[in-house]
């Protein structure tokens, strides 16, 4: 059974090209990684919220733990999203409150999870 090997001719021309395109994509890659991390910054308030009254109802099941105060942040503010049962993720999970942390800047939401 016979072989064939074939040699192909790159041009100068051809290699600047393929390396103009790695560069693209590299600084496209850079560009994206960067951009998912300052999506996560943390929105800092001069002044915490005041936590709204909620009314504790009766839980769904004996599972249900109580999630007393918890904000989210939406749209650049945080949102009071507390004040509901919540079934654990596993048995033995235990709800770690969240709180309220004073920075130099302002106040920042320490969000609640799951032990």
């Amino acid at each position: 059974m016979a072989r064939h090997f074939y040699l192909t001719y790159v041009s100068p021309k051809n290699k600047n090209v393929m390396r103009n395109i790695k560069r693209t994509l590299l600084v496209l890659a850079i560009a994206l990684t960067t951009s998912a991390y300052t999506s996560n910054a943390q929105i800092v308030v001069n002044v915490r919220p005041e936590r709204p009254h909620v009314e504790r109802i009766a839980a769904p099941s004996p599972r249900h733990v109580w999630i007393d105060e918890e904000w989210e942040p939406r749209g650049g503010a945080y949102v009071f999203v507390g004040g509901h049962w919540a079934e654990p993720p596993h048995p033995r999970a235990a709800w770690v409150p969240g709180h309220w942390v004073q920075k130099p800047r302002g106040w920042v939401w320490k969000p609640g999870h799951w032990r």
